[in-house]
Parts: structure tokens; C-alpha cells; sequence
């Protein structure tokens, strides 16, 4: 079992407009991350996800970085999970790190898009949580960086494998094999961001706008759309175009298009149902 935190690594706050904000807030520690982050972040996004009021969930952090990874110190704690001594450890690592992984996996998974706002330093595992969310944006004074072959190993919680499918596999590979900085206006210029602002209150602000841009939409159409986008990134067309022949025919709803056209032909808000609760098992 993973330990169990003495403190809370993040806070969240709940708007009625269905916008969900996640900060990371261990600015000491430079919002680094411990085992028992991993399932705190997976439970957190699970039950957002499962109650179905949030329409899209803004990760942010405070202080100077973003995150600064996986704490160092985890590495050296004798933690067993990374025993490979024996065949049999081994075997057990590897179900320790499906478990870890599962924990940035949620984050596709959710009904809802999630916007990352990175501010610093966003290093190491920090670049696997960012690089599962569906949208980031950045301040200018932040930079991306594969850290984990600074210290002789292979990444190893998803950036390997969904960097290449955001930035040219070129820049996925350099920055996998050489550990150097991505900053803030390359990063933009390869597409890993989709806007850079000034400073950490204007990304912050900028993140929550876009949020609740998504927010006013039919969070139906919205989680079919993300549904056929995580779908079309691992299939192909044609395949992906099957699939939403069947998604389309679960989610078409009349009514709801209804109220979205008067909506937008009278130039206010509509008002949509949030999507229904998903019971526990």
C-alpha cells in the first residue's frame, strides 16, 4: 500500500458554473509529488467525474513551479515497489507502476476536459500530469522538461507515450533523450501550449475563461467530443469514424440541440442539465 499523506497536496474548489479548479499547494516543496499523491489525484478526478456537475477542471499551482516531479527523496525512501531484485519483485513493480500510471489516466478518461496552467517549472512526472490533460497554457515564464534522464532513468508515467502525439515526434525525442528546457515560446510554437500569458494571474485567469467557455456548452456534445478525439488519437480514421457512428447514435439528443440552437440564435446563455451521476460499484 502507498503511504498516506499527513497533509493535503491540493485544494479544489467547486463553481456553479461547473468549473472545477485543482491547485497544487505545496509551494515549499515545490509542489513535488509523493507515492501518495497518485491516488489522492485519482480519487479527486474520480468523484468530480462520477457526480457529473463539472464541465471542465482547471489544474493550476501555487508558488513559483508548477511541480517540480516526483520528489527526489521517494527515489532513495526504500519505498518496495521499486525492489527489482528478484523475478518476482519484479513482477510486482510492474503492477505498482500500472497503478501509478492509472492515477494521470483519469484525467482522459473524465467525462469533462481538463486545462493545465503551468506557471515555472513543469518537470518530470509534473510533464506526464500536463501532458495528459486535454489543453495546456502556460506563463511566459515556464518551461517543460523531460527530467527524468537527468537521473538514469526513462520516464515512465505517460509522457513518452502522448508527447509524441502533441509536439513533432523531433522535439518529443530530443527533449526525452537530452533533458533540456522547452521554454515558454517554443513551447508554443510546437503546439505542447496554446497560449502564453504574462505572469501566473493572467494564466490563471485566462485557464478559468476558457473553462468556463467550455462550461456553457452541452456538457453532453462537449464529453462525446472528447470521447471521439481520445478515440481518433490511437485509431484509424476509419475506425474512428465507426465509433462515432455508434457514440453519435448514444448521445444525440433533439432537445438538447434545441436549446442550444435558441441559445445561440438569441444570443444568451443556455441553460443544459448537468450530466447524470455515475453510481458506485
Amino acid at each position: 500500500m502507498l503511504p498516506v499523506m499527513n497533509d493535503t497536496p491540493f485544494r479544489i474548489e467547486q463553481a456553479e458554473s461547473g468549473v472545477a479548479h485543482l491547485q497544487l499547494c505545496r509551494p515549499e516543496r515545490l509542489n513535488t509529488f509523493d507515492p501518495a499523491f497518485f491516488p489522492a489525484l485519482r480519487d479527486a478526478v474520480g468523484e468530480l467525474n462520477a457526480a457529473g456537475r463539472t464541465r471542465a477542471l482547471v489544474i493550476s499551482s501555487s508558488g513559483r513551479h508548477f511541480s517540480a516531479g516526483m520528489a527526489l527523496e521517494v527515489f532513495a525512501s526504500g519505498l518496495a515497489m521499486l525492489d527489482t531484485s528478484t523475478a518476482r519483485a519484479r513482477l510486482a513493480f510492474q503492477d505498482s507502476l500500472r497503478q501509478l500510471m492509472r492515477c494521470f489516466d483519469v484525467l482522459e478518461e473524465a467525462r469533462f476536459p481538463v486545462i493545465a496552467a503551468v506557471q515555472g517549472g513543469c518537470i518530470g512526472g509534473a510533464l506526464d500530469l500536463a501532458a495528459a490533460c486535454d489543453i495546456r497554457v502556460c506563463a511566459a515564464d515556464a518551461f517543460f522538461t523531460v527530467q527524468e534522464i537527468h537521473i538514469g532513468m526513462a520516464a515512465d508515467l505517460g509522457v513518452l507515450q502522448r508527447l509524441p502525439k502533441i509536439v513533432p515526434a523531433g522535439v518529443a525525442r530530443e527533449m526525452a533523450y537530452t533533458g533540456d528546457r522547452l521554454d515558454a515560446g517554443r513551447a508554443l510554437a510546437v503546439g505542447l501550449v496554446n497560449a502564453v500569458l504574462p505572469d501566473a494571474t493572467a494564466l490563471l485567469a485566462h485557464a478559468l475563461a476558457l473553462a468556463e467557455r467550455i462550461a456553457a456548452k452541452s456538457p453532453l456534445a462537449v464529453a462525446g467530443s472528447k470521447q471521439a478525439l481520445q478515440y481518433a488519437a490511437d485509431h484509424s480514421t476509419a475506425e474512428a469514424l465507426q465509433q462515432m457512428t455508434l457514440l453519435q447514435s448514444a448521445i444525440f439528443d433533439i432537445d438538447e440541440m434545441r436549446t442550444a440552437i435558441a441559445a445561440w440564435q438569441d444570443k444568451r446563455a443556455a441553460s443544459f442539465a448537468p450530466l447524470q451521476a455515475v453510481p458506485p460499484a
